[in-house]
């Protein structure tokens, strides 16, 4: 019944197409399919009715006419201008036929292996017409696709049962007998989109492309079908063989064999392998340059997502070369040094690269792409490279990019080696030359946004600053009218009492102010200061605070800098006030003065406090804004560094939550030479 109706349909659908043939060649083929497909149902119809080993015998060569008029037909679509790429389907549909021919002999011979060789070949046949169907798919343009959806919805479903219905008869040894009752209405409740892609396009001409993805997905695919083919060949033989265990063996085997696969198809090493592969052997160029070069600006434009724009870049270039990780180290603002801005599937390093230094030299001079195992190969071209201690420790290290915009190295980026062997030719350094210069300007464009943030908050900060001395200069007007008043009136209790409540409430109202507003700068003159009496000056002004501070002026002798007084002494004591307000009151807190031997002395301060993560003190410490005290206005810390790089020094903290802090001040010292010079001056200015 159910093969009669199939019959009908097909037969109804192919007059309709014979009817409106427009003798193209690929209406052609699809008439022939369906014709084809007609005769299988009629075929099939006999067997149900009339069963014997002849109508048995026609039934399934009709069975392979059918299933070889769809793979041409489907193969004729994925025709393009170079048929040689055509090849290996016309090929794999050949034997697919050859084996199904051979299995329907052996099955009217009645041999085992014969019949096992025929339910095998149609089930490779139902893996083919998937794979060509993926593949068709694949290849048509997006604005093409609408006319050749149904088809190929169409043509997925049958082979999908077929491949179910062969694949429990290829592991049993026998045929589902109820599956193949319902064959035959299966194949025909696919013919409605058959027939709506054949009103979408009567003639079938496709415009048809392929990409590298549609090869990628479809050999994959192909893949692993023989793959599945080979795990139930073995399970059929476990089976077969394994006597009592036979089934319970077979079934481990597959599940093991399933389990293998799906390890294999999450693997992004496996993946990374097989694109290597094809785009080696099956296409003239590495890359697809217009999808790569979308694929990487997708990644730049879409930062802040998942990834920041730092972990976007790296994983952009990885992208690139199928490595898994990097690092980006990225100029500091207003500094001469790149530090760690960003890493991705790479251990946590920190390490600080100098402007100066011949590494960064280097890459600026050159713009290179650097090879690390060309390098470590002894290669010339590398001849006047200089690596650093800290990268030929890391043994993962593969590629060194340097990120240039404008002119100005803005930072580098160290690739690891990648998950499949990547031969770094011309093309491949072409191409990442291209990406990390796009890559530059992102991050250039990145700093200079940052840097116009904290411009414009400077100027909020300013047009604060014009109110608060607006109100100053009113608290101002409030004493000088007192004082005016005092001589007249100052033996006057009510005067008195007037200028008590106004005095109150000017330090009150001032107090206030500064709390809100630290002053920016000083007037003072730059001069010679004497390091050891300014440290025991802020101990005897904070000696009421707890806890003490630990400091011996004696221990480094005399230590003299030449820098402004009383910005300095705010400097310091900034520095020493946050060790105090991160200290409990039983703590320590300890200052101390060491000459480096090299013209420079290092102030340290160091406490037993809170301490700060390590995030903390290289993304929020030093810019300006950042803090974590209530009330605070995060300028501090941004002054300090601000001022200690302006007179030649250096400030560095070291910093481990709930150990405590250590905050290294380095300034440059004054010579002996020279203090020795002023001191003669004076003595011969005031003889």
């Amino acid at each position: 019944m159910a093969y009669g109706i199939a019959c009908g349909a097909y037969t109804l659908f192919w007059i309709y197409l014979l009817l409106g043939w427009r003798k193209q060649p690929r209406g052609g083929a699809l008439l022939l399919a369906v014709g084809a497909s007609a005769l299988w149902a009629l075929a099939n119809g006999f067997v149900v009715w009339s069963p014997s080993a002849t109508v048995l015998a026609l039934a399934w060569t009709s069975d392979i006419a059918r299933q070889v008029s769809w793979l041409a037909f489907v193969i004729m679509l994925l025709r393009t201008t170079n048929p040689r790429e055509l090849r290996w389907p016309v090929a794999a549909a050949l034997v697919v036929a050859v084996a199904q021919l051979l299995g329907v002999v052996g099955l009217g011979l009645g041999l085992l292996s014969q019949a096992t060789l025929h339910l095998g070949s149609f089930l490779a046949g139902a893996v083919l017409g998937l794979v060509l169907v993926e593949q068709l798919f694949r290849s048509v343009p997006p604005d093409s696709r609408w006319a050749l959806k149904p088809l190929c919805l169409a043509l997925s479903a049958g082979y999908i049962f077929e491949l179910y219905l062969f694949a429990d008869g290829f592991l049993f040894g026998q045929l589902d007998a109820d599956v193949w009752a319902v064959r035959g209405i299966a194949h025909a409740m696919t013919l409605p989109l058959i027939a709506v892609s054949a009103g979408r396009n009567p003639d079938w001409a496709l415009r048809i492309t392929v990409s590298r993805d549609a090869v990628f997905h479809s050999t994959a695919l192909a893949l692993s079908g023989v793959y599945l083919l080979v795990i139930a060949a073995a399970g059929y033989y476990v089976r077969y063989f394994g006597g009592d265990w036979g089934r319970a063996l077979q079934l481990t085997l597959f599940f093991a064999g399933l389990l293998l696969l799906s390890v294999f198809l999450v693997s992004g090493a496996q993946r990374a392998r097989l694109r290597v592969f094809l785009n080696k052997h099956l296409f003239p160029y590495r890359y697809d340059y217009r999808s790569e070069w979308l694929r990487f600006t997708q990644a730049l434009s879409s930062a802040d997502g998942a990834l920041d724009l730092g972990e976007s870049v790296i994983k952009g270039l990885c992208d690139l070369v199928e490595s898994p990780g990097g690092v980006l180290w990225l100029r500091e603002s207003g500094g001469n040094r790149y530090h760690v801005q960003s890493r991705l599937n790479h251990p946590a390093i920190a390490v600080t690269e100098e402007e100066d230094s011949s590494f960064c030299r280097f890459l600026a001079a050159r713009e290179w792409v650097i090879n690390l195992e060309e390098y470590r190969s002894g290669s010339n071209n590398y001849a006047t490279l200089d690596l650093p201690a800290w990268l030929s420790a890391i043994s993962s290290a593969w590629l060194v990019l340097p990120l240039k915009s404008g002119g100005v190295l803005v930072g580098f980026v160290l690739l690891s080696a990648p998950r499949t062997p990547v031969d770094v030719n011309w093309e491949v350094l072409d191409l990442l030359k291209t990406a990390q210069a796009q890559a530059a300007s992102y991050l250039s464009r990145m700093q200079a946004v940052e840097a116009l943030i904290e411009s414009r908050k400077f100027d909020s900060f300013n047009r604060m600053s014009a109110f608060v001395v607006h109100d100053l200069k009113n608290l101002v007007a409030q004493l000088s009218l007192m004082l005016k008043n005092a001589e007249r009136h100052k033996h006057n209790p009510a005067f008195q009492d007037d200028m008590l409540e106004t005095v109150a409430n000017v330090e009150s109202r001032m107090r206030a102010l500064m709390a809100q507003l630290q002053e920016k700068r000083s007037i003072d003159p730059p001069r010679r200061v004497e390091i050891g009496a300014l440290v025991e000056r802020l101990r005897l002004a904070k000696r009421h605070q707890r806890p003490s501070i630990e400091f011996e002026a004696g221990g480094a002798g005399m230590v003299e800098v030449i820098a402004h007084p009383e910005r300095l002494e705010r400097v310091i004591g900034h520095v020493l006030q946050n060790a105090l307000e991160a200290t409990r009151d039983d703590g320590r807190v300890a200052v101390s003065i060491n000459p480096t031997g090299d013209g420079a002395a290092v102030v340290s301060v160091e406490d037993n406090g809170c301490g700060m993560t390590r995030e903390f003190i290289r993304e929020q410490l030093f810019r300006p804004f950042q803090t974590s005290k209530t009330g605070g206005m995060g300028i501090g810390a941004f002054e300090a560094q601000q001022y200690i790089r302006e007179i030649g020094g250096s400030i560095a903290v070291d910093s481990e939550p709930g150990m405590g802090t250590r905050v290294s001040i380095t300034l440059p010292m004054v010579a002996r030479e020279a203090r020795d010079d002023m001191k003669s001056a004076v003595m011969t200015q005031g003889s």
